[in-house]
């Protein structure tokens, strides 16, 4: 070998790097790759084409508490009709309806009915 190949410059036996002349440089903007590029397109794309199911799952999901709030209150109307049927199929609760609503009285008794002077008697009511 020669001496010349072997040999290195002073700047590099030092560890000195060359400094490129000229202007100095100005930082560089953000740079996006190709490959970012796309990447950011596509996830562009899958959240433009996720906005209508999202939307659509949340109307449902109010839909579905409506629904279940007035499912329970009709289980709560349902338990109040029941038990006012349970009521009715009492011969007690029948016989107090009869007296109060229709004025009904057994056979022998006398049914007295107040009425005020000035006025029609009015037959008894149940609202």
């Amino acid at each position: 070998m020669s001496a010349r190949a072997t040999a290195t410059s002073p700047a590099t036996a030092q560890g000195k790097r060359k400094r490129p002349t000229g202007p100095p440089r100005e930082p560089r903007g953000l740079r996006l790759t190709p490959r970012a590029t796309i990447l950011g397109f596509i996830v562009f794309v899958a959240a433009i084409f996720a906005v209508a199911p999202a939307r659509a799952y949340l109307e449902q999901r109010a839909e579905r508490n409506h629904l279940t709030t007035q499912v329970q209150q009709l289980q709560l109307q349902n338990a109040a009709l029941q038990h006012q049927i349970d009521q009715l199929h009492d011969p007690v609760e029948l016989e107090r309806l009869a007296r109060e609503c229709l004025g009904m009285v057994h056979p022998g008794e006398i049914a007295i009915v107040p009425v005020e002077p000035g006025k029609a008697p009015t037959p008894p009511s149940c609202d």
